[in-house]
């Protein structure tokens, strides 16, 4: 037996990175599984590998700066499949700014994919599961910076601080209805979309990730398909009555200093 065996996940932000590791995993330990994106190409990709591994899978086309379009995309996995057990909100932008160097506008993109969509697309799942009477399990991919980060992502360490805020809120709102919802805090992780950031925005070249590795305890970035276990972990029964945890998944230790 897998341990999402017949259960129905949506994951946003899951035509590539972290998202797509995430539903691969899932799809691997049984689970039915539909990923949002906003380009077809990866996400149709992604479906077409799953399913001919023998799993059941679809892609959902959605823009999750629209918070609408958050919303839209659960029910159309409940339309597809009938309900959603588990929800997973990946989907993250990482652009550049500080306190200083910020806009409204840029500010205003941050707070809506990284806060605003999962605020609505969890409002929807936990309707759902709270309509058929359902326990469901969520898990929200958050930052390490959302304990402070660096100057450079301001506004992007002030959306995943309140990810968590807002996990912790919902997670103590619904534990009499069975559903956990738990925030797994994540490091730097060798996905397609840091490689793009670090050449965009700090001049890195090809070899840029085994300079950076060397750098670390571990000697390596993290790994998408190992957060994709531990995520897994958190969405099935094996992760028994944990909700309302913010837990980092990093090796740097939070407030201990050399």
């Amino acid at each position: 037996m897998g341990l999402l065996d017949d259960k129905v996940v949506l994951v946003n932000g899951g035509s590539q990175g972290v998202g797509a590791a995430i539903a691969r995993a899932a799809v691997r330990e049984g689970a039915v599984v539909a990923v949002t994106g906003r380009r077809p190409a990866p996400g149709e990709e992604l479906v077409g590998e799953l399913t001919a591994a023998g799993g059941k899978a679809m892609f959902i086309r959605a823009d999750l700066a629209d918070a609408e379009q958050a919303t839209t995309a659960v029910g159309d996995v409940v339309a597809a499949y009938g309900r959603v057990d588990c929800l997973v909100n990946s989907a993250g932008l990482t652009s550049r700014g500080s306190l200083l160097e910020t806009t409204p506008e840029l500010f205003d993109k941050h707070i809506a994919i990284n806060l605003k969509a999962p605020f609505f697309a969890m409002q929807a799942a936990v309707a759902d599961m709270l309509g058929r009477k359902a326990p469901g399990t969520i898990v929200n991919i958050g930052s390490n910076c959302a304990h402070g980060g660096p100057p450079n992502l301001a506004a992007y360490s002030a959306a995943k601080a309140g990810l968590a805020g807002l996990t912790r809120n919902a997670a103590h709102a619904h534990r009499w209805d069975r559903i956990r919802i738990n925030d797994l805090n994540i490091g730097w992780t060798a996905t397609e979309g840091e490689d793009a950031t670090q050449k965009a925005f700090h001049g890195a070249e090809d070899g840029w990730r085994e300079e950076a590795a060397a750098k670390l305890p571990m000697g390596k970035l993290g790994q998408p398909d190992e957060i994709a276990d531990f995520v897994v972990f958190l969405l099935s029964d094996r992760s028994g009555v944990v909700t309302g945890s913010v837990l980092d998944w990093d090796q740097n230790v939070l407030g201990a200093l050399d």
